[in-house]
């Protein structure tokens, strides 16, 4: 048996779209019928999707899944960037959804235990309305 792979949608629609595909939503809903939910992180337009998702934040995604860092400190080591640069752009992902701060395996019972970035998903899917 196959494992299914966890996706993330990220998406670009103008909010006109999405208040469109709400009232949809609603009146579908409304009218006794069902909505499938629709989750993902969605952006206006292209470059606020660039503004947030910057190659060197793709970087620390990939590195995150692919690595498993223990600490903030060993990611930054890893992507070759400044601890302080690094703990930001977390702190951007985290807020987006896309990267956790889990307890870390070398913490133990320490009280301010260090945080282990972790990625859950495997594929980012970019959607864009046209």
């Amino acid at each position: 048996m196959a494992i299914k792979a966890k996706n993330i949608t990220i998406g670009i629609k103008t909010l006109e779209v999405g208040v469109q595909e709400i009232a949809e939503a609603y009146e579908s809903y409304q009218a006794g019928g069902s909505s499938k939910p629709h989750r993902g992180i969605y952006f206006e337009n292209l470059d606020a999707f660039r503004k947030i998702l910057t190659e060197k934040r793709l970087e620390i995604l990939h590195v995150v899944k692919r690595e498993k860092p223990d600490t903030i400190h060993q990611l930054a080591r890893l992507v070759g960037r400044d601890v302080k640069n690094v703990s930001d752009d977390l702190k951007h992902l985290a807020e987006l959804g896309l990267v956790t701060m889990d307890k870390s395996a070398v913490a133990g019972d320490q009280v301010n235990a260090p945080r282990a970035p972790r990625v859950s998903y495997d594929k980012i899917c970019l959607e864009i309305a046209i």
